[in-house]
């Protein structure tokens, strides 16, 4: 397949994926493959042997070959075809060869003299059969990416894209996204436990206080995430992944809504037809502040059926042990008093201690079948699920002060504890076709996504003013359940052929509807005020929204000369959102609740744009600019329209301009330059970027009953640099490094954006957002550096050490560090492993331990500091709100970690 890139043409040959080089490679095949030009040889034997084979156009061009017959290997028959032409062929990773120009002898003696003192115990492992390092070429192994729907490598790629491959997954014992980014300058992937929710944030684009994200299920919603071809957020286990990408600026043209800030593709490894295999995984660890030990295991087989039909299956268990303890749980809630901290006795006789709450007990996994009827199709149906039972929020209330007790850095003062449930599937229909002229893809998906848990929602009691607090038992949680269903359809043509022209059209579908049942539970409440009201329910709502969309994009790529290459692109967009809320209070009917539904809706279109210039500097030297656009739709904020007049007992409610927000949009300018040097030993890579943000989607709170929203804001802007050093040092050592400075700040004033209070009480107190306010949620600086050193100690077993320390300037949870707000501390963390891996049985341990100083790290908050405050119940005796918290990262972790293919 021709890709056009930059000042060279690259061409891959896709038909299907290859196994493992240790057994794949050695597989004997009968081949006919006659005396021919190079580059069909190469698309021909790519297809015949199910393997990936990339290469520049500029490289393969007007070569021929002498053909390759025989009962042979793929890398024999690739000596053949690649005998005489100047050419040599090397695995990208273990599904992947690329053809490159055999080294000039300048390039030779320096591999010569950097491998020298290796060359002994290379030599006795190529006796053994084994592989090493010292036999790869002598660069850095090049990355194979599909981020602009075209099979290219990363180097080759005139975007700002980062990806983290499967190997480097499995070797560093990567299990979520926030882990697989630590290395990426540009994007925070803010971790808040199972029970949070992780927020993304790239390029300093998030505008909201940073804080817990209950029951989220879109990642802050900057970032497009997709899964394969499709468009879904999940907190996904990386198992059994063929890489991960990242691409940093807005992606509109291609990956349309969500994608402000950037977008995130997951990449699984696909049925194999060519080789059965089976690898088992576990691992066991325990934090440093937990009192059980936790569990990671799992497995994946591949069984080909057939030379046309294959089956791949994975599923793994995760039990961890969590480590924040809530030591005042309420033994009887409603009964049990919640401020009984006088004496010992009274501790006792009204709380309990639960430790370790924020667990976490997972299920995940996918089962997938891959057809390929004909060498010109290729299909893929995938089954994903993921079952979660989580605990209590990861969150850490050392801050608050108000109490008569303190709390330790890893607990938490909360009196219910919070439970959740959630289950993600998806299924997914794949299908390629190369029609000749171009490739069609078609790619069909549906998911379901649902969660029920359970919230202590006192505080918010408390502050509302209603008098709660006169009530000593007081106590009020949360039954929350959601319901999502997604249809997705997406018909992609991307064009083929020789010309200096090449395009990609297509077309996509989406509905997806969300369903919200809230209630709140007060025990105890109704009868203290002796209300006739039946049961502990105090405030029920119900939220319903659906929304179509679709839309039409397109590139064009245009080569002008051999170096310089322009792209155009656009996307046309249209949504309909159809919003219902409702809500209502105790006493109810006989017949149980009453909802009067409100109703709403938006609609919108637009069009996104795209321009792209490259031009290749020098073989291993690439320049780019570009001008890129991203949108966020806009939404409901689920809440009943204000009645007027307000009665004086309404809870919640919303004014007119508070029931939606409309859709936001960023504009991108970026340069960039991307190189190797040394024989592509060194890579260093750099951008530069604005991006002009408008109709900024804030969060606030309502008028009436303070419950947080979205509205639209003016406007934000961030301005940065990101860098991104990797150098192989010998064939043992390799270094990387990277750092982002971002500066993101408001560019207007933005009325009513931070919500504070002014004590004593908890009346709201609106606050503007001024020009010039730095955004919440990233640090100006960020970055890391790490090393990894792999030592043959004999023909059979290579010891591999690593070390990685990620480091972060502070970051403010308010604009502007305004309204009270924290300004989380900077911090640096540090991992490290060792591992032994047997290359001939294809076995490895590892010992490893994140967080290796133990350092305390704060990374969002629920409240500030003016919360921290006590009021009186009916007896005068204290009530206290206990809002105030942080979320954490986790404490250290020691682990011991394997993986075994058969």
């Amino acid at each position: 397949m021709r890709v056009m890139v930059s000042a060279a043409l690259m061409c891959c040959a896709t038909v299907g994926l290859a196994s493992a080089q240790n057994a794949h490679a050695m597989m004997r095949k009968p081949t006919n493959i006659s005396a021919q030009p190079l580059r069909p040889a190469l698309q021909l034997l790519s297809k015949e042997r199910d393997i990936q084979v990339v290469y520049r156009t500029d490289v393969v061009a007007d070569l021929r070959t002498g053909g390759a017959v025989g009962d042979l290997t793929s890398e024999e028959a690739l000596h053949q075809l690649l005998k005489g032409t100047g050419l040599t062929w090397r695995y990208l990773d273990d599904k992947t060869v690329t053809i490159v120009p055999i080294a000039s002898a300048s390039q030779l003696r320096i591999s010569a003299r950097l491998d020298s003192d290796e060359t002994s115990l290379a030599q006795n492992r190529a006796q053994a059969g084994v592989a090493s390092q010292s036999d790869e070429a002598a660069g850095l192994e090049e990355i194979v990416v599909t981020a602009t729907r075209r099979t290219t490598t990363l180097q080759d790629t005139p975007i700002n894209i980062a990806a983290v491959t499967g190997a480097q997954i499995e070797r560093e014992g990567l299990r979520t996204l926030s882990e697989a980014t630590r290395a990426i300058p540009g994007i925070n992937v803010i971790d808040q436990g199972g029970r949070g929710g992780s927020q993304i944030v790239v390029r300093g684009l998030n505008a909201e206080p940073l804080a817990n994200n209950d029951n989220s299920n879109d990642g802050g919603g900057t970032v497009a995430t997709y899964l394969g071809e499709t468009p879904v957020f999940m907190e996904l286990k990386l198992n059994d992944m063929e890489r991960v990408e990242v691409l940093l600026g807005p992606q509109g043209t291609l990956y349309g809504a969500g994608t402000l800030g950037g977008a995130i593709r997951y990449i699984p490894r696909r049925p194999s037809f060519t080789e059965a295999s089976v690898e088992v995984r576990g691992a066991t660890y325990r934090y440093s502040a937990a009192s059980t030990q936790s569990f990671d295991g799992g497995a994946t087989v591949n069984l080909p059926l057939s030379e046309k039909f294959a089956f791949r299956a994975s599923v793994d268990r995760l039990d961890d042990s969590g480590f924040i303890d809530q030591r005042y749980v309420l033994r009887e809630p409603g009964t049990s008093l919640s401020s009984a901290f006088g004496s010992p006795e009274a501790i006792a006789e009204n709380f309990r201690r639960k430790r370790d709450v924020n667990y976490e007990k997972t299920w995940s996994g996918r089962v997938a079948a891959r057809w390929a009827p004909a060498d010109a199709v290729d299909l893929n149906l995938t089954y994903y699920f993921q079952n979660q039972d989580i605990g209590g929020r990861q969150s850490s209330s050392h801050r608050l002060d108000s109490l008569p007790v303190s709390f330790g850095k890893y607990e938490s003062a909360l009196r219910v504890l919070e439970p959740a449930e959630r289950d993600n599937q998806l299924l997914t229909l794949e299908g390629t076709f190369d029609l000749g002229f171009a490739e069609l893809t078609s790619a069909t998906s549906y998911s379901e996504y649902s969660s029920r848990s359970q919230r202590d929602q006192t505080d918010l009691a408390i502050e509302l003013g209603f008098g709660y607090e006169l009530f000593p038992g007081l106590v009020n949680f949360t039954d929350e359940q959601i319901e999502e269903k997604r249809t997705n359809q997406e018909l992609r043509l991307v064009s083929k052929g020789e010309g200096p022209f090449s395009w990609t059209v297509g077309g996509f579908y989406n509905r997806f509807k969300r369903v919200i049942d809230y209630v709140e539970l007060t025990p105890g409440l109704h009868e203290f005020f002796d209300f006739a009201v039946g049961d502990d329910r105090d405030y029920l709502s119900i939220d319903r929204s659906e929304r179509e969309e679709y839309a039409l994009y397109g590139e064009l790529s245009y080569q002008l000369t051999d170096a310089w290459s322009v792209t155009v692109g656009g996307r046309y967009y249209n949504y309909d959102l159809r919003l219902a809320s409702a809500a209502t209070f105790p006493p109810f009917p006989a017949t149980g609740p009453q909802f009067n539904f409100s109703r709403a809706g938006q609609k919108d279109d637009g069009v996104l744009g795209k321009l792209n210039a490259s031009y290749r500097v020098s073989a291993d030297t690439l320049a780019y600019g570009t001008i890129s656009q991203g949108y966020r739709g806009g939404s409901s904020n689920a809440l009943t329209l204000c009645p007027v007049p307000l009665p004086p007992d309404t809870f919640v409610c919303g004014q007119p301009n508070e029931l939606l927000y409309t859709p936001d949009k960023t504009t991108n300018y970026e340069l960039g330059f991307k190189s190797q040097w040394l024989d592509r030993r060194i890579t260093l890579n750099s951008a530069v970027f604005y991006i002009d943000w408008k109709d900024v989607q804030l969060g606030s709170s309502t008028q009436v009953g303070a419950v947080g929203i979205t509205v639209n804001g003016e406007g934000a802007s961030s301005r940065g640099a990101e860098f991104n050093l990797g150098a192989k040092v010998t064939s043992k050592l390799r270094i990387e490094g990277n750092y982002a400075y971002t500066d993101a700040q408001l560019d207007e004033r933005s009325p009513r954006l931070i919500r504070t209070v002014v004590p004593p009480g908890f009346a709201a107190v609106y606050i503007d957002g001024e020009a010039g306010d730095r955004l919440p949620g990233s640090a100006r600086h960020r970055g890391s550096i790490a090393a990894s050193y792999v030592e043959p100690i004999s023909a059979r077993f290579d010891l591999d050490f690593g070390w990685r320390t990620v480091f972060s300037g502070n970051v403010l949870s308010m604009a502007g560090a305004r309204g009270d707000s924290v300004t989380l501390p900077s911090y640096s963390i540090s991992y490290a492993r060792i591992g032994l891996t047997d290359t001939q049985n294809e076995f490895s341990v590892t010992l490893y331990a994140d967080n290796v100083f133990n350092k305390f790290v704060e990374v969002s908050e629920r409240g500030t500091p003016l919360f921290n405050q006590v009021v009186s119940d009916v007896f005068g005796d204290p009530v206290y709100d206990r809002r105030f918290s942080t979320g954490v990262l986790p404490p250290r972790l020691v682990g011991l970690r394997f993986t075994k293919a058969f």
